[in-house]
């Protein structure tokens, strides 16, 4: 009998594609890469044509060992590897590893793990794409350069452990451009001035927004000039000059790519780019449905096309006609024109099934793989839907040569609007009274007057961000929340209430960047590299062309850095630890399992503590302080910094307040403050933040 071995990337991919395939089939992982260059040295061999070394991944060995087992029994090889090129150089790698030469392999690709789809793979096999391989290995050997040359630099000027990296260097660099930006705004003064009219015979006003004269628009920048106005005004008559009925439509939204599936879920849901990831990637993966067994639920989560096949284009409509009506169903071609390479021409994200509603899986999802999931399937339902159409109404009021107007507009036909709204585009439903026309009376009743001042640009947020970099052309869909990732876990940036700020340490970081690889740091250079690499991957630019060209300019601007930066001084955070060995102050240092308390005598004092985030609360069992701390899996809680003397612990966040009806603690769930003893079950609203 024959026998086939399919390779995928994860071990939760097996379980989903053995379903599939009959029993000539064995399903193995190989647990994403099993080569890479080595940690301890550059392993690129810069005098011979900057050849890469691959070595075995430690850990790697006993997989491999297990693959080779199953290659010497297997007639066919396939590799099914991710299909991008991260994944299809691993399908090279895995090539090499388990010495394939020789025998009959093949690639196949899937961009969503469902029966028909993979089984389509096993009809459409062919070679390793050589070209996608070679630009994943330049993205490998330039991201190496970078790091391995320039992060000594910083260890030597600033401190040892910090990290330069090629893309994360740059959105260092936006974020802290956009903070001098915030630092150096001033802000202007300006005012708006709102007439509020009556129409005999209806109890609501009409409230009309300051234009101008009639001859131009004109914009109000003091008191003084409202005063003016306002006398100028004094029992003038106001009249109808103007009113216009139209209709305007709004288009549906397109369905998402990586960048907006990150970006709406970092505003709708709350979650970070590594939370979407990590919950699309189970959701693709395939996750236990009652009844199907397991089964992946959407497409492959890595892409920046808005593209999306014909049967799905055929289901869609299928489906929108059956529940909403044939009016509701779009024609086909609701899809982004990008004049950036599309990569690897894949699909947009969307439901596998569009008859899988979230609803009639609820029960098989966590609750955030359930509103990832819904939030996905409402956008490509929407996305197959015809557009909005509002009724709108402009309306100009004229007095003593000055103009107000009143804009309005209502749903006429909801569209897509049933389904999904944008979080962006909530838009009031402003209704004007129907029977205004020319002839309308109107009696002024007041002056509302605002003073306003002109605002900066916001703080980035991950989902500002992730749009910046997409925008600028900076990295690729797998790269943004890595990015973003990297340069939180090296303090460069802090969060807080969903903005970016810059540290102490991430301003150097970006000082000496800018001053000693100033082509590293810039934009338009990171965006050129990007389209190179895209050169790459379609066969135009040969990859180690791309990088020998590169290497000479990066080794002389550290040479450079290395004989002229001059050394910069961070000094360590004091703690209000004292240390129990000398009584020093402790300091807070940062070290590879993150933050700790260090005596600041060193080398004479080697003392050393946990370092515990005080959350200002008093532990309930002993009065000594709540602290955040982590399990070994890493998950988050609360308990006192006294254990394990004192073993009070709690998953929510305790807040400084006692339950009125118990005097438990009271935590905070959500908007929520709900006492800690659970027999008690007081529940109140948390004060909010402007509270």
């Amino acid at each position: 009998m024959a026998k086939y071995l399919v390779i995928v990337e994860s071990p939760a991919k097996v379980k989903t594609i053995k379903k599939f395939l009959g029993a000539n089939y064995e399903v193995m992982a190989s647990n994403g890469h099993v080569r890479d260059l080595p940690k301890s040295q550059l392993g690129i061999d810069v005098e011979h044509d900057f050849e890469p070394k691959y070595i075995t991944i430690r850990g790697k060995g006993d997989i491999l060992a297990s693959l080779r087992k199953e290659v010497k029994k297997a007639d066919k090889v396939y590799l099914a590897t991710d299909p991008d090129r991260e994944g299809e150089a691993i399908s090279w790698h895995l090539s090499a590893a388990l010495k394939l030469e020789g025998k009959k392999v093949y690639r196949i690709t899937f961009n969503e793990i469902t029966k028909s789809a993979v089984k389509e793979s096993l009809k459409n096999a062919r070679e390793i794409d050589m070209e996608l391989v070679d630009a994943q290995q330049a993205r490998r050997c330039l991201d190496r350069m970078v790091g391995y040359k320039i992060s000594p630099v910083l260890w030597a000027k600033v401190k040892r452990g910090l990290s330069a990296g090629r893309v994360q260097s740059v959105a260092l660099r936006i974020i802290c451009d956009r903070e001098e930006e915030i630092n150096a705004f001033i802000p202007e003064e300006y005012w708006t001035l709102d007439a509020v009219l009556k129409i005999p015979g209806e109890k609501k006003p009409l409230v009309a927004k300051y234009y101008g004269t009639t001859e131009k628009k004109q914009d109000i920048s003091s008191k003084e000039e409202i005063d003016k106005i306002e006398k100028a005004l004094e029992n003038a008559a106001y009249k109808v000059a103007d009113v216009k009925r139209g209709e305007r439509t709004k288009k549906a939204p397109l369905p998402f790519t990586t960048s907006t599936l990150q970006q709406e879920a970092s505003k709708v849901l709350n979650f970070s780019t590594q939370k979407t990831m990590r919950l699309a990637q189970q959701l693709y993966e395939g996750v236990d449905i009652k009844g199907n067994g397991t089964v992946g639920i959407i497409t492959y989560l890595r892409t920046d096309s808005t593209r999306v096949s014909e049967e799905a284009e055929a289901s869609a409509k299928e489906y929108i006609t059956g529940q909403f009506g044939e009016e509701y169903a779009a024609g086909a071609g609701n899809e982004k024109k990008n004049t950036q390479k599309i990569q690897d021409a894949h699909e947009a994200i969307r439901p596998t099934d569009i008859t899988r509603t979230p609803l009639s899986i609820k029960d098989s999802l966590s609750r955030d793989q359930f509103r990832l999931y819904q939030l996905i399937w409402k956008r490509f339902v929407a996305s197959r839907m015809m557009p909005a159409v509002y009724e709108t109404t402009s309306v100009k009021i004229d007095a003593a040569g000055h103009r107000f107007t009143v804009a309005a507009s209502k749903v006429k036909f909801d569209g897509f609007l049933c389904v999904y709204t944008d979080e962006d585009e909530k838009e009031e439903n402003n209704t004007l009274v129907k029977s205004i026309d020319s002839d309308t009376k109107l009696v002024f009743d007041s002056f509302e007057e605002k003073q306003h001042f002109t605002q900066p640009a916001p703080h980035y947020t991950e989902a500002s961000l992730v749009r910046a970099l997409e925008e600028l052309g900076i990295g690729r869909p797998s790269t943004y929340a890595p990015t973003i990732t990297t340069i939180l876990a090296r303090r460069y940036i802090v969060k807080e209430n969903k903005n970016l700020y810059v540290t102490e340490l991430g301003e150097v970081v970006n000082n000496i960047m800018k001053e000693a690889f100033p082509s590293i740091v810039d934009v338009n250079f990171t965006a050129t590299m990007e389209a190179l690499l895209d050169g790459i991957a379609e066969g135009t630019v040969k990859w180690k062309t791309v990088v020998s060209n590169f290497y000479p300019d990066l080794a002389d601007a550290v040479e450079k850095a290395e004989k002229e930066l001059e050394q910069v001084e961070i000094a360590d955070e004091v703690s209000d630890e004292v240390c129990d060995v000398c009584g020093r102050q402790m300091v807070i240092k940062y070290g590879p399992h993150g933050r700790f308390l260090a005596c600041p005598g060193f080398p004479e004092c080697r003392n050393t503590k946990p370092y515990f985030e005080k959350i200002g609360v008093a532990c309930p069992k002993c009065g000594k302080d709540i602290v955040l701390k982590k399990t070994k899996k890493g998950r988050k809680y609360f308990g006192c910094i006294d254990n394990p003397q004192c073993d009070f612990m709690v998953w929510q966040k305790p807040v400084d307040r006692k339950c009125p009806k118990c005097e438990s603690i009271l935590l905070q769930k959500g908007n929520k403050l709900v006492c800690s003893d659970e027999n008690c079950g007081y529940v109140e609203d948390a004060p909010s933040a402007k509270e």
